[in-house]
């Protein structure tokens, strides 16, 4: 039997606003540094600023609430899972002690007007460990128990728990749209959706416009970049095609690039950024608003 060819428009006539991660240049984000890059930001034209939470205290969330609103900026806040923060196979402590973690960042989301906070609110990154079926589905149930918590707070605040799937060699738990549905299926949906990230998707969806149809209505947040973690444009992803799929599923948020800086020892270990990956971390984050910006037609003069 021959399968029948899916189709996919390939034109879009929504805006999505447009936003930049501050790991683009820095980690960890701080006040001082939070203050350099906003004025940046929006006078290259972006709406929305992204926020990682890499400790609590890092920055202040009334001060970059005041440093965003006098730029002109929306915010968006992304939560970090290093190492020791867990919400499965891991001991009461643990386990406590990061849902104690995720509340507070709900907390600076509320307090900088973020709608979501994304990311991947399960394990710590770069842990991974086999299962069999039965031990997977314990897994799944431990984290929806334990996750459910910190999304009754993110009701309360008015925030969004945004849930990423990583990449195969980033976590072995949550690695596509469909495993991360199992788990914000069995959770409120006014509390907790789905972060899209077009870096690990092109690398576990066989389909990436399909697997953002079918997430549909949960998804919270999208964080886009080009195949090689660069800026958006100019690489393998069928851009056209995968506006049209986040347009199909209905989401109007903001489409936030994430990228990192290899200047910086940690968080180029951390992300495997081994060699530039534009002229420079400006020239990466101007370029791939304007390739954004110009596959949105009502944004085109």
């Amino acid at each position: 039997m021959v399968a029948t060819p899916r189709t996919v428009p390939t034109s879009t006539v929504t805006t999505w606003p447009v936003g930049v991660n501050t790991w683009v240049w820095t980690s960890p984000l701080t006040d001082r540094s939070l203050a350099e890059i906003a004025p940046r930001v929006a006078g290259w034209g972006f709406d929305v600023l992204e926020l990682p939470v890499e400790r609590l205290g890092d920055w202040d969330p009334r001060r970059a609430a005041q440093v965003l609103a006098d730029n002109g900026l929306a915010a968006s806040v992304s939560l970090v899972m290093g190492e020791g923060r867990e919400l499965v196979a891991a001991d009461a402590r643990t386990v406590g002690a990061t849902q104690d973690y995720l509340r507070a960042v709900v907390d600076a989301a509320h307090t900088v007007g973020a709608r979501v906070i994304g990311g991947p609110a399960y394990a710590s990154v770069g842990r991974t460990w086999r299962t069999t079926p039965q031990e997977r589905a314990d897994a799944v149930a431990e984290l929806v128990e334990n996750l459910a918590p910190v999304v009754e707070h993110a009701i309360d605040a008015g925030v969004v728990v945004g849930l990423e799937p990583l990449n195969r060699y980033e976590t072995s738990l949550i690695n596509t749209v469909d495993q991360a549905l199992d788990v914000v299926g069995r959770l409120p949906a006014e509390g907790i959706g789905l972060m899209l990230d077009v870096y690990h998707m092109n690398i576990e969806e066989r389909d990436l416009p399909a697997a953002v149809v079918r997430a549909g209505a949960r998804i919270a947040a999208v964080q886009v970049c080009g195949n090689d973690r660069g800026a958006p444009g100019g690489d393998s992803i069928d851009w056209p095609a995968l506006l049209a799929a986040l347009e199909r599923a209905g989401y109007a948020g903001p489409l936030v690039i994430e990228s990192f800086t290899g200047q910086n020892a940690t968080i180029a270990t951390a992300a495997s950024i081994w060699r530039p990956l534009a002229a420079s971390q400006d020239v990466l984050a101007t370029e791939g608003l304007a390739h954004l910006r110009g596959l949105m037609p009502a944004t085109q003069v």
